[in-house]
């Protein structure tokens, strides 16, 4: 004989609090159709990463609008732990929001959040795919606030305001940073989309910080070549012909 299935571990991410206890009272009167435990509150995208990296979480009930870390990129982050949670979102009601969860067959909750709504939408929940949250984020574009990767079993998180430079390498782009070197699976052009008024490229396959530029220079011995330093950072990166004018132009203007 089955015994009764345990109960599905959610964490409530909402930067009011009023908001998060509500969710907390909900959930409390839905215990009887649907058990659930509350394993931790988090008031933006940054806490629920590192709760969820410390506790096992089945689903997540995620605001969309908060600050320091949004809704969105916290679920693209989310989805690279090695069991990723179950995600709904909640938001006041945004029209294109809506809409784009409808679209993509994305579970959300409208606040105030009513207990049948809240069972329904945790009974159905599913992790979300990658291109599910691409495609979220193109219906909502917003520059993240970090780049992530899996490393070894833990997700990295890598400030962008702490990148000084993003190279191609192959399939993948090397991140630099004033402390380390880090490999993600990203495309260079979709970064330079992401982030173009903070990075300049220099060269077809690098982009640098455009507010850590030290110095701009001719490579010695070459008639026509040129180099480039950031702060922080001894290395030389090349700059190309075809990007050398337009460079100048940006700095002079900066």
């Amino acid at each position: 004989m089955n015994g009764p299935n345990p109960p599905l571990r959610v964490l409530i991410v909402d930067d009011e609090a009023p908001a998060r206890a509500r969710l907390g009272d909900v959930l409390a009167d839905c215990a009887g159709r649907l058990p659930v435990e509350v394993v931790g509150e988090a008031e933006n995208g940054l806490a629920a990463l590192a709760l969820a990296q410390q506790t096992a979480v089945d689903a997540v009930l995620l605001d969309i609008r908060m600050p320091v870390m949004d809704g969105l990129e916290c679920a693209a982050h989310l989805n690279r732990l090695a069991a990723p949670p179950a995600i709904i979102f909640s938001t006041a009601y945004d029209a294109y929001a809506c809409q784009a969860f409808d679209l993509n067959a994305v579970d959300y909750l409208l606040k105030p959040v009513r207990a049948e709504r809240l069972v329904r939408a945790l009974s159905r929940a599913h992790r979300l795919s990658a291109k599910t949250l691409d495609q979220l984020r193109e219906a909502h574009p917003k520059a993240r606030t970090h780049l992530s990767l899996n490393e070894k079993g833990r997700i990295v998180l890598i400030p962008v305001a702490d990148i000084l430079y993003l190279k191609a390498e192959l399939k993948y782009v090397t991140v630099r940073t004033a402390a380390r070197e880090f490999l993600i699976e990203e495309s260079l052009t979709q970064l330079e989309a992401e982030f173009g008024e903070r990075f300049l490229r220099i060269h077809r396959n690098c982009l640098v910080a455009r507010d850590r530029v030290r110095e701009v220079g001719k490579s010695p011995g070459e008639d026509e070549g040129h180099f480039l330093r950031l702060d922080g950072l001894d290395e030389r990166l090349t700059v190309s012909r075809r990007q050398y004018t337009a460079l100048r132009e940006t700095l002079r203007a900066f």
